[in-house]
């Protein structure tokens, strides 16, 4: 199959292009520089991207966007963070819409931030959408895809939770603490944190580029979310390190303000209901097991 990658050099799109190749598939990246072979050039600022280098796209996967967790959401970095989600989409989404032949599915990356401050309710994909500037953001996010709906592209937006791998993410910025034995929970630690291990984000990816049952939200998350607590415990005990130095949800609002509360502080108890309806088996639905192999994978893997 000829898949098309938008976002193909983060932490997520390495890994999943890297198993699309091993598969056998054709991999199309879309890049802002010059482009080598196998891939394309866009630039989504001056919304530019050459529709007839499309034709023959089977299936496309948009994994781009600004790093969320960068710094504090200042005016500018809002939208920054709101374009390099929500034009990027539209302009793909469009694009791939005006087609004469269109790939028979496109996803798009989306988060979990979606749902809002939720506390302890269990949340899947048919739950109310929140509150807040995640929750804004996701919406426009997810909305910018409707294009593509309209032309009878099949659309799933992946509605991921934390990724866990050492190579990137949330993980890899705690790894320095816990191992220096500073770390600890954050706030209370009764906040809830629906994670994935990289390698099923991955898997779910491929599953649903395959599965015409799929379409819409999919929580790409593990079936047993964790409170940060929880999470905390078991990265102390996985590290061999004590986790006796809490983060005070003051100390956290002071140095990230918005960030911390929306993202640190936040609570999405998510279930993944519509993969594991569809039958999607995870490798690593348990959090120990799924940090131990975070740790020990191989930059090869």
């Amino acid at each position: 199959m000829k898949i098309l990658i938008a976002g193909s050099s983060g932490l997520i799109g390495t890994a999943f292009c890297s198993r699309l190749e091993r598969e056998g598939h054709e991999v199309v990246r879309l890049v802002r520089r010059q482009p080598a072979q196998g891939e394309l050039r866009w630039d989504p600022e001056a919304g530019e991207l050459e529709q007839g280098a499309l034709e023959g796209i089977e299936a496309a996967v948009h994994l781009g966007g600004q790093n969320i967790a960068a710094g504090r959401w200042t005016a500018t970095v809002k939208a920054q963070l709101h374009h390099s989600r929500v034009q990027t989409t539209q302009l793909l989404a469009t694009r791939l819409a005006g087609l004469a032949a269109p790939p028979r599915v496109l996803i798009c990356a989306s988060a979990i931030g979606i749902y809002g401050n939720r506390r302890d309710e269990e949340l899947d994909e048919e739950s109310d959408t929140g509150a807040g500037f995640l929750a804004e953001l996701g919406r426009a996010w997810e909305g910018a895809s409707a294009g593509a709906a309209e032309a009878g592209i099949r659309v799933v937006q992946a509605r991921l939770g934390l990724v866990l791998s050492r190579r990137g993410g949330a993980l890899a910025k705690m790894l320095l603490p816990f191992r220096l034995g500073v770390g600890g929970t954050i706030g209370d630690g009764r906040q809830y944190v629906s994670w994935i291990s990289l390698e099923d984000a991955v898997a779910a990816l491929s599953y649903a580029v395959e599965n015409d049952a799929l379409c819409g939200p999919v929580n790409f998350t593990a079936p047993q979310p964790v409170t940060n607590a929880e999470l905390t415990r078991t990265l102390g005990r996985v590290l061999r390190r004590p986790t006796l130095l809490p983060l005070p949800a003051f100390v956290a609002k002071v140095l990230l303000g918005e960030l911390a509360e929306e993202g640190l502080l936040a609570s999405q108890r998510v279930r993944p209901k519509r993969l594991l309806e569809s039958g999607f088996e995870f490798a690593y639905p348990e959090l120990e097991r799924a940090l131990r192999r975070a740790l020990a994978a191989r930059e090869s893997d």
